[in-house]
């Protein structure tokens, strides 16, 4: 509706997670760097945790996009509200492996043959559930059942979960200490600090087509859109969107302060105090590193930081790609 108005070429600020609009920030890129080690490497359990709507979806993407090129085969679960025997049986049905009459113990056995036989070949195997702090405290048993599959050099099934920082609570609690203990790496996803939140409203607009100099959202702008979303990227994206729309009923050439103070109003976004922990008005830069603890040998922590370097400039490679495809429409 509003991208002839506006000279785009696509929405800037869809909702919908997608790897081509994935801005690598210093804790985006640990954070997919890490899980792309822990997946390749063959750590076997590794989780990341985030707020709502800080981008946990769109780095499982990518990561998933990255790994496909070496014939990873997933399992991926964005609805863990199930039963162990139906999570199981969701598992198996993932891997194209039959289900039907079979029991749990016989489901298990299949796997296992299915995970021996990939591991033969030398192919990497993962599993990948979203979503995770639903999880049941039974289906987390299962989970660290699933990592006893393994040859007595590494494990067979790599373990992806991905959940918001009550899941880290769950965790911590006493009945899953044996789980906690299997986790090889942990990373976090925080909000955009207000340089940061800029810094991801022009590359959407760029990679939306819009011109070099972003003459649609003032500075003043931004920060009032920072203000309202607290650095959180899905509601810089909806009171974006939201902005845009309203800008273009009003015929608004460019997106006011007040015009994203209405469109909070109307989304009720003032109406929840922020968390202050979450965000630093005064902030206009900085880094809050994810925390990963792992103890590992000389030699494992240097074939680590060669995977992180190698994945860091993978993204690098892919952001200069869609800043050029970007330009390439503009001619």
């Amino acid at each position: 509706m509003y991208k002839s108005f506006y000279k785009l070429q696509r929405n800037p600020f869809e909702i919908t997670p997608d790897p081509s609009f994935l801005f690598p920030t210093t804790r985006h890129n640990e954070a997919l760097a890490s899980l792309y080690y822990g997946v390749t490497a063959h750590r076997g359990f590794v989780v990341l945790t985030g707020e709502v709507g800080t981008g946990k979806t769109l780095i499982l993407r990518s990561l998933l996009g990255l790994l496909q090129r070496r014939e990873v085969a997933f399992a991926l679960i964005f609805n863990p509200s199930l039963s162990p025997l139906e999570f199981i049986r969701y598992i198996l049905g993932d891997f194209g492996l039959p289900t039907k009459g079979k029991a749990k113990d016989e489901m298990i056995h299949e796997l296992n043959e299915f995970l021996l036989q990939r591991h033969q070949k030398r192919l990497t195997t993962m599993l990948v559930v979203d979503e995770a702090h639903h999880l049941s405290p039974e289906v987390l048993e299962e989970i660290r059942l699933l990592t006893n599959l393994e040859t007595s050099q590494q494990k067979l099934l790599q373990i992806v979960l991905a959940g918001q920082p009550e899941f880290d609570q769950k965790l911590d609690s006493h009945e899953l200490r044996q789980l906690k203990q299997r986790i090889a790496l942990r990373c976090h996803l925080e909000a955009f600090t207000l340089d940061e939140t800029r810094q991801y409203m022009n590359r959407r607009l760029q990679i939306a087509g819009a011109a070099a100099e972003n003459q649609i959202f003032s500075g003043a702008t931004m920060e009032a859109v920072f203000r309202h979303s607290r650095g959180i990227p899905r509601l810089i994206n909806t009171i974006s969107e939201n902005s845009l729309l309203a800008g273009y009923a009003k015929q608004a050439a460019a997106i006011t302060p007040e015009i994203v103070d209405g469109v909070a109003r109307d989304l009720r976004l003032t109406v929840a105090a922020p968390d202050p922990k979450s965000v630093d008005l005064k902030s206009n830069g900085g880094s809050h590193p994810s925390k990963i603890s792992e103890k590992v040998s000389e030699r494992e922590q240097k074939e680590q930081n060669e995977l992180l370097l190698a994945v860091k400039t993978l993204l690098e490679v892919h952001d200069r790609m869609q800043r050029n495809e970007s330009k390439g429409r503009l001619q």
